[in-house]
């Protein structure tokens, strides 16, 4: 099953979703920000990903700036960070299986199908 981690009110996030829908392809939407993701689901994405923590963050959200940007941060502590703050996670993330990717822009969904 595919799955796609959304949020609707983010443009590149809704071209995604309207890929998968073109697509023709069964997918589940998880509206990440409604339903936080815990250490271990973002790990486990992270893995499908291939990438690192800080990778997977929105450089650009007041939240970074404020709180983390040009502070050293562990792993671990990056993806606290990500578990408390969704909105520092990119967008949108298509899984399928034990492989994702982060669909900017939307045809990079065409790797996993």
């Amino acid at each position: 099953m595919i799955k796609i981690y959304h949020n609707p009110r983010c443009r590149k996030s809704r071209e995604g979703l309207a890929f998968l829908e073109k697509s023709g392809e069964k997918f589940e939407i998880v509206r990440y920000l409604d339903n936080p993701l815990t250490r271990e689901e973002i790990t486990a994405l992270l893995k499908a990903l291939n990438i690192s923590p800080i990778d997977l963050v929105r450089k650009n959200e007041a939240i970074w700036k404020s709180d983390y940007k040009g502070k050293e941060l562990s792993d671990s502590q990056l993806i606290a960070a990500l578990a408390e703050h969704p909105k520092l996670i990119e967008r949108p993330i298509v899984l399928m299986g034990n492989k994702a990717v982060i669909a900017r822009p939307a045809d990079k969904i065409n790797e996993l199908l």
